[in-house]
């Protein structure tokens, strides 16, 4: 366990201005994304499509890191490098999605948790030879009629925690994500109570796997309605309530917060995190960890063809500088008008 690696990677995965994108989606989720603009999901057009994206000029002023899937991190990039030695010349930390997806929990309302914990500890050393420098492991909290359960929760947080004691021994950040889904007719109330009783489970189970805080990234969703629900709360309610979960919750030793998109719109979620990181005496740093909400504009420009490639690098550019912003409380709504 590289300490100081450990420290100074942390560090730049939340630096001012600038943020991670999430490129991790299976071959699974990219078939149904490509699907929606008419596009071949095979393993050229998904490297194709990602090196677009990380290929875009001056797009390393806003991105910290991207997480990678296992397929694309063996990849060529660009310049015939691998991808993750492609993204470390731009100065962009490559990171890698390590979980294997979800199984459903005996016993429960087909409650999930994720599973990959098994051959882990020999996987990181080889990513960490690949170059990747962190990971990513995603879980997932339904609610619903007595959900998630107190037995969801604990299976959950255990295996994040074990999950992030193992990259901290390869000296490669763990970046958690409990992630509270936003299907449902919750409320925002009922989501807020969810929210903290999640993290509250999660940092109990770092603590009893002696997981270093300082060395430990959050990946969060934000407090927000159900998306079923008719009351949606606001922009400045969802960033009061999930604050307040994450100061209630969240160690203040921790280098920094980011937060997934989770079905919101592209500018709903910009706006959000605008209005989180605009708040004063925070004890971390707030920035993003997009997937969608970065790359929906530049997928519908691109559609599979080579002549729209510099609209949709241009139209992603404009979605990472926003959100740039909006990690420093910067972005006003007036600025989307230089959309690509």
């Amino acid at each position: 366990m590289d300490k100081a690696l450990l420290s100074k990677t942390a560090a730049a995965m939340v630096a001012k201005g600038r943020g991670v994108l999430a490129a991790d989606e299976s071959s699974g989720t990219c078939e149904k994304r490509f699907k929606s603009v008419g596009v071949e999901c095979t393993e050229e057009t998904r490297r194709t499509y990602r090196n677009l994206l990380f290929s875009a000029a001056g797009v390393e002023q806003y991105l910290s890191g991207v997480i990678l899937f296992d397929e694309t991190a063996r990849q060529k990039a660009v310049d015939g490098s691998l991808v993750p030695q492609y993204l470390a010349k731009k100065g962009i930390l490559p990171g890698i999605k390590v979980d294997k997806g979800l199984a459903n929990i005996p016993f429960t309302n087909e409650e999930k948790v994720t599973e990959g914990l098994d051959g882990l500890q020999k996987r990181m050393k080889e990513y960490f030879d690949l170059g990747c420098r962190f990971a990513k492991w995603r879980a997932v909290i339904t609610i619903g009629a007595d959900i998630p359960t107190h037995t969801c929760l604990y299976a959950n947080a255990h295996a994040l925690a074990r999950y992030a004691a193992i990259c901290q021994e390869a000296s490669i950040v763990p970046m958690i994500e409990p992630e509270v889904l936003l299907d449902g007719t919750h409320s925002a109330e009922r989501s807020e109570e969810v929210h903290e009783a999640t993290l509250r489970a999660t940092y109990a189970a770092m603590a009893a796997y002696n997981v270093s805080i300082e060395h430990l990234i959050l990946k969060t969703s934000m407090v927000l309605s159900g998306k079923d629900n008719a009351r949606q709360a606001g922009v400045d309610e969802v960033a009061e309530r999930t604050v307040r979960v994450l100061r209630r919750t969240v160690p203040a030793a921790q280098p920094g917060i980011v937060f997934l998109s989770g079905g919101q719109s592209d500018e709903a979620a910009t706006a959000h995190l605008n209005a989180m990181a605009a708040m004063k005496g925070l004890p971390w740093p707030l920035t993003f960890s997009y997937s969608r909400a970065l790359q929906n504009p530049a997928l519908k420009a691109w559609r599979g063809q080579a002549g729209n490639a510099a609209a949709a690098q241009k139209a992603f550019h404009h979605r990472a500088h926003m959100n740039g912003l909006a990690s420093q409380g910067k972005w006003k709504a007036d600025l989307e008008k230089q959309a690509a």
